[in-house]
């Protein structure tokens, strides 16, 4: 089973293209034009066990934020893509990702009805350029695109990056587990028969 998906996403703002393999080993080849957004994407993809490839130009003159918005966008488009029907899936996944200080808490449900709950009392506003905030931007589009519902908490961290890193990493091993085949499940996970919106 391929379970592969490309997504194209240009506005006036950004150009983003986004090749997603679910089966693959963590290979990643990201070129974003935001430095820490690739270096997160980079993480997310080796710890997913994901072969991603993202290529992205924005008003990064302006600012970070549509660029990281929309290569979130794409990304859980990518994702509920590669996924299909969902049948056979273990749909749920969990974390407890610790990274020198920080210790980050994540469960995600493939449920098809996208929500976020972010909860992270940042220390520091930047790592380096880059806006923290953009962190919970980030996984809000790949929720409402992946129709994931993902709750990401931040037990404790006061170092930006190692909190950003946990949260990347911590999703990517919740991930694992929830795309991962059950030969036990014949179906789709769910009373309903369906995960979709």
């Amino acid at each position: 089973m391929n379970r592969t998906a490309t997504i194209e996403r240009t506005t006036r703002e950004t150009s983003v293209r986004v090749t997603l393999t679910l089966d693959g080993s963590g290979n990643a080849q990201v070129s974003t034009g935001v430095p820490f957004l690739d270096h997160m994407l980079e993480l997310f993809a080796k710890h997913s066990l994901c072969d991603l490839v993202v290529t992205a130009k924005g008003d990064t003159h302006i600012d970070d934020h549509h660029t990281v918005e929309d290569v979130g966008l794409c990304v859980g488009e990518a994702l509920a893509k590669a996924l299909g029907d969902k049948a056979g899936i273990e749909r749920f996944g969990f974390a407890l990702l610790p990274m020198d200080e920080a210790l980050v808490e994540v469960a995600l449900d493939l449920s098809g009805r996208p929500f976020l709950v972010f909860h992270a009392a940042w220390e520091q506003e930047k790592i380096k350029m880059f806006d923290v905030t953009l962190v919970e931007e980030f996984w809000r589009a790949v929720a409402v695109r992946a129709q994931m519902n993902l709750h990401i908490n931040v037990r404790y961290g006061k170092d930006a990056h190692h909190v950003s890193e946990a949260i990347f990493k911590g999703v990517a091993r919740a991930l694992v587990r929830a795309v991962m085949h059950d030969p036990r499940r014949s179906g789709i996970p769910s009373t309903k028969g369906t995960l979709s919106a």
